[in-house]
């Protein structure tokens, strides 16, 4: 009884793409402590990173992982490519016996090319393009492969990362579509998987401190605090790990089915849940900027 309790996930399987860093990072360890075995994915590997500048791995993940409690598996896989991504579940289904419960789609990769402040017509079309194909398309491809393993067993649980809950602009075209896109993804899925006992929804963090925005604004995780006096809402953020314990919390619901087609927030759901961050505070950055910016 009590390892259901501390591993509620044992003997689960589950898929975390773009997991190298960031979000991604976050879910698929706090998944390995949950008790999940734990695929990693992401074009970041040892000897060969693929973002300019940033070091982490999706091996470096894995250890992670396994590290918690978990079974970390990294596995270098390029979402826009079909063929990876078809190898990719191939795999799985001869590992795990055809078993998939988690297929978490956190693939982004469009900060390089997202410009801020610059309508769309004098925006790189190339950099607006991509970011489709990176953010959205990969997410389609990751998709019609794994759900059909989800479908045979009549179980499972898709969870699309984004950015807001709503269809409202974000400020630049190309970004505001990628992330609007993929709630639609989730609300879409969510309708054709009903007769077939899956669930889609999508998820956002908050304030995200992720590795990047740790080196933005100059300070460590340990640190990070001295941050609020650049920006006052830095207060406001949390760790990767808080929409990893969202994951867990979510995946580990009996009546998850009732949030099929919704899109979802860390922190709305830290307090219906009862979890905390790593730190043990509960930031609801939903909570705080509808009170600060849009009651004002």
């Amino acid at each position: 009884m009590s390892n259901s309790i501390s591993k509620p996930l044992a003997g689960k399987v589950a898929v975390v793409t773009g997991a190298t860093r960031g979000g991604g990072r976050g879910i698929a360890v706090m998944l390995g402590e949950a008790g999940a075995t734990v695929y990693v994915t992401g074009r970041s590997v040892r000897g060969n990173p693929a973002t300019e500048g940033r070091g982490e791995t999706i091996e470096e993940t894995a250890e992670m992982v396994s590290a918690r409690g978990g079974v970390g598996i990294a596995v270098r896989t390029d979402h826009t490519v079909e063929e990876d991504v078809k190898a990719l579940f191939d795999r799985i289904r001869r590992e795990q016996d055809g078993r998939l419960d988690i297929l978490v789609n956190d693939i982004w990769g469009g900060d390089p090319l997202t410009q801020w402040e610059t309508p769309f017509w004098e925006h790189s079309l190339s950099n607006g393009l991509l970011m489709q194909r990176r953010a959205v398309h990969s997410h389609l491809i990751t998709s019609h492969y794994g759900v059909t393993m989800m479908v045979a067993r009549r179980q499972g649980l898709i969870i699309e990362v984004t950015d807001g809950t709503d269809y409202r602009y974000r400020g630049n075209l190309y970004y505001s579509l990628a992330k609007v896109s993929t709630i639609h993804l989730a609300e879409a899925m969510a309708a054709d998987l009903k007769p077939h006992g899956v669930t889609a929804l999508a998820l956002t963090p908050g304030f995200l401190r992720s590795e990047a925005v740790l080196d933005h604004f100059g300070v460590a995780e340990s640190n990070w605090r001295e941050a609020v006096a650049k920006d006052v809402h830095f207060a406001q953020s949390e760790t990767p790990y808080y929409i990893g314990r969202a994951v867990v919390a979510l995946a580990s619901d009996p009546n998850i089915a009732a949030k099929s087609g919704k899109a979802l927030m860390s922190g709305d759901l830290a307090e219906e849940y009862g979890f905390t961050d790593i730190d043990g505070t509960r930031p609801n950055w939903n909570a705080y900027y509808k009170r600060t910016f849009e009651h004002q």
